[in-house]
């Protein structure tokens, strides 16, 4: 699914997950730009990139 499909809840929601599992020690997805040490910056930037391994299921 785009990124662009989802709206600001759905996207704070898969933001804080993955960063949740960063902070765990989960590897990254993509290339670390040197001075990112927050988890969430991090999550933002993979979610921008469209690699977060996270499914949505949205039901009518």
């Amino acid at each position: 699914m785009p990124k662009d499909e989802f709206n600001k809840y759905e996207k704070a929601r898969i933001i804080g997950a993955r960063a949740l599992q960063l902070a765990y020690g989960a590897p990254p997805l993509i290339k670390v730009p040197p001075g990112t040490i927050n988890p969430i910056d991090l999550a933002e930037l993979e979610f921008e990139k469209g690699v977060i391994p996270i499914t949505i299921l949205k039901v009518d």
